[in-house]
């Protein structure tokens, strides 16, 4: 499943309701992504994350089937927010659901990697009185 929203999202309901469709899953790996309040030693304020979403849905069912070719997948779950978000705001979840943990460990640090830097999503990082657009890094 994926989800590209402005609103904020309760990741445990948001992985209870994957779950609840597959008895078999016996391994759910998950990563949450927050704003952090300090980047490259400056004091952050807050981001502004753009996106083109069509683009953005495209890419990520392409990564989410690469993943499913690698590893033995029930089922994954990307959500990623854009708009304005405030320091200790949750801004991504990446959910792998396997039979066991290595698939959904392996497949879930696979997808977040490239979230991280090849997904068309733009920040614009506010501290003070000034901002910066950062490039995607690792």
């Amino acid at each position: 499943m994926i989800k590209i929203q402005k609103e904020d999202f309760n990741s445990e309901v948001e992985i209870n309701k994957i779950k609840k469709l597959h008895s078999n899953v016996g391994a759910v790996s998950s990563f949450i992504g927050y704003v952090r309040d300090e980047n490259n030693n400056k004091a952050v304020r807050s981001i502004n994350l753009e996106v083109y979403q069509e683009m953005a849905h495209k890419q990520f069912e392409k990564i989410i089937n690469e993943a499913n070719l690698k590893w033995k997948l029930e089922d994954s779950l990307i959500i990623h927010r854009y708009g304005k978000l405030e320091v200790n705001s949750k801004i991504v979840l990446v959910a792998c659901f396997s039979k066991h943990r290595k698939e959904s460990f392996e497949s879930c640090n696979f997808i977040m990697d490239y979230l991280k830097k090849d997904a068309p999503f733009w920040k614009n990082e506010f501290y003070g009185d000034k901002n910066e657009w950062l490039s995607n890094s690792n």
